[in-house]
């Protein structure tokens, strides 16, 4: 008979580190909060606030800001920093861009943002599912801009001109990590598919912003992370945001190490030096955290970077 060692039984894979001081999440209005919360559950909506975890749904909430997650909470692929639950996805609600539309409308949102889990199991990666979602929210909704945070559609042609078609506002697709790291976090993608993505989108659109996510903390270094800023910028990416991996559980790829508020501040720096519309780095940056004002910054950009280039022709 086998002695056990309770002590190695229960050992997690990978122990979280604990956070540092800095990384502390805000509750700003709870009536606020529970007023959104009450509206998501009615109307049976998922949120990528709840699915992933994310570290600021009470601050977000409190402000009536949710960022709504389509085509079910499963996602086909499993990702080795995600949150969300891996599996066989549910079928496509039909009525969901009228309860997303809704939503927007009974929550008075200025800008809404709009993802999804990866659907690798629809022909389309759910490209059409979107346009209707979009489609639908501007139309019930006319004063409210669009952002959508899109899946890569790997190995699903040109279906990703379906989601252009609708006029999103904004396009975002996360670049997520470094491609050294691409294997071991992000498994199921493909690097240079998402820079083409980002691309193509704004070769097709040139009205749109084109927005992208990275994470650090994952075992990256500095000269990869401004690497992948120049890939960016090739892509005419407009809008880039840099937070802090947080590990979601010991079966989740471990955290290297936490950045600290210096460390993204000059990140920021050196990103707005290569030529990005935008910029948000810090340790809670998320792709749809401050979206809402974050959009106004871009509309201001680009009005004075047209005003710029227009001198620069007349003088």
């Amino acid at each position: 008979m086998k002695t056990r060692h309770p002590e190695k039984v229960n050992k997690p894979i990978n122990p979280i580190k604990k956070k540092p001081t800095w990384i502390r999440s805000k509750l700003l209005n709870s009536k606020e909060f529970f007023t959104t919360k009450s509206l998501i559950n009615k109307n049976k909506l998922v949120t990528v606030c709840q699915e992933a975890n994310c570290p600021n749904i009470t601050e977000c909430w409190s402000k009536k800001h949710a960022t709504f997650m389509i085509m079910g909470d499963t996602c086909t692929r499993a990702c080795g920093f995600c949150d969300v639950k891996t599996g066989k996805p549910e079928k496509l609600d039909p009525f969901e861009p009228y309860k997303i539309s809704s939503a927007v409308n009974e929550l008075k949102l200025n800008h809404v943002v709009i993802t999804s889990v990866d659907r690798d199991d629809l022909p389309d990666g759910g490209s059409n599912h979107f346009f209707e979602v979009i489609q639908t929210t501007k139309k019930n909704n006319p004063n409210t801009s669009v952002e959508v945070l899109t899946p890569d559609f790997l190995r699903k042609g040109e279906s990703y001109k379906r989601v252009l078609d609708a006029n999103p506002d904004v396009f975002n697709h996360n670049i997520e990590t470094v491609p050294s790291l691409y294997r071991q976090v992000r498994p199921g993608a493909r690097y240079f598919g998402s820079l083409e993505l980002l691309k193509n989108a704004k070769e097709l659109n040139k009205n749109v912003f084109t927005k992208s996510g990275l994470m650090v903390g994952l075992g990256e270094n500095k000269d990869e992370i401004l690497q992948v800023m120049d890939d960016l910028i090739s892509a005419k990416v407009d809008f880039l945001t840099i937070g802090q991996y947080l590990q979601p559980s010991s079966k989740h790829y471990p955290l290297n190490r936490y950045y600290h508020p210096d460390e993204f501040k000059e990140l920021e720096l050196k990103a707005k030096a290569k030529g990005f519309l935008l910029v948000s780095a810090s340790p809670m940056t998320r792709s749809s955290y401050h979206a809402d004002s974050d959009f106004k910054k871009l509309q201001k950009k680009r009005l004075e970077s047209n005003a710029s280039s227009l001198s620069k022709k007349i003088n």
